[in-house]
C-alpha cells in the first residue's frame, strides 16, 4: 500500500533559484534526492521569475501580493497601513492552510512572517524553515550579504556564510538546520561573494528541506 508523500510549499520572492534547486532535487536531476512534493509556489510578487519555474515543473501557483493591500491607502496613514498589513497576513495563512502543506519552505520570501501569519501555521503543527545569508546571530535581517562582506573588507569577521533555520517570530533567531561557513576574502568583489553564496544556497536548501522532512517523518511513526 502507497502512502501519499510529503507535501511541500514553496514561499518566493524572486527569481526561485533555490526553488529550482529544491525542484531538482525532487525530481530526482540532483542528489542528494528529495523525497516529497511540491504542492504550491507563493509569490509575494506577481513578477517573480520562480512562477515560471514553478509553472514549468507542473506546480500549482499563487500570487499574493502586499501591494494590493496597500492599494488606495496613503503612506502616511500608518495605522490604516498596519491594519492592511495584518490581513495580508491573515490572509496568506488562510492560502497555506487550504493547501495543506506538511511543511513550509521560505526560499527568498522577502516578506516578514509576523505572528498573525506564524500563530495559525504553528497551531496546526507545520514547521516552517528559511534560507538567510548568513551566519546564526551575525547578520539578522536585510542586506545580510552585502553587511558581511562589508564587515569583511573591514577586518571584522573572518567568515560570512548562510544558515536554513526554522522560522519563529523574531526575524532570522530560529534554531539553524544547516550553516555553510565561507571565508571572507579580502580582495573578493561583492559580486564574486554573493555567487558563492548563492552557490552554496542551493546546496543547503535541499539538505534544509531533507531534515526537516525527517523530523516530520519521525514525529509521525
Amino acid at each position: 500500500m502507497s502512502t501519499k508523500p510529503l507535501q511541500i510549499l514553496v514561499l518566493i520572492s524572486g527569481s526561485g533559484t533555490n526553488l529550482q534547486a529544491i525542484i531538482d532535487s525532487v525530481a530526482g536531476l540532483t542528489s542528494p534526492q528529495i523525497e516529497a512534493q511540491i504542492s504550491t509556489v507563493i509569490s509575494s510578487s506577481p513578477t517573480a521569475f520562480g512562477l515560471q519555474r514553478a509553472e514549468k515543473a507542473g506546480i500549482q501557483t499563487k500570487v499574493h501580493d502586499l501591494q494590493n493591500y496597500y492599494k488606495d491607502i496613503p503612506k502616511d496613514a500608518k495605522e490604516n497601513r498596519k491594519l492592511a498589513r495584518k490581513k495580508f497576513n491573515v490572509d496568506l495563512a488562510t492560502i497555506v492552510l487550504d493547501a495543506s502543506p506538511d511543511l513550509i519552505v521560505c526560499a527568498g520570501w522577502m516578506l516578514i512572517l509576523s505572528p498573525s501569519f506564524l500563530n495559525p501555521i504553528t497551531a496546526k503543527g507545520i514547521p516552517i524553515i528559511n534560507l538567510h545569508p548568513a551566519l546564526p546571530g551575525q547578520f539578522d535581517g536585510i542586506r545580510a550579504i552585502e553587511r558581511a562582506w562589508e564587515a569583511g573588507q573591514r577586518d571584522e569577521i573572518a567568515k560570512g556564510g548562510l544558515m536554513i533555520h526554522r522560522v519563529i517570530k523574531e526575524v532570522d533567531q530560529g534554531e539553524p538546520l544547516v550553516v555553510k561557513e565561507l571565508d571572507l576574502v579580502k580582495s573578493e568583489s561583492i559580486e564574486d561573494y554573493e555567487k558563492r553564496v548563492h552557490d552554496a544556497e542551493h546546496i543547503a536548501i535541499v539538505e534544509g528541506t531533507i531534515l526537516a522532512l525527517e523530523e516530520i517523518k519521525k514525529s509521525r511513526t
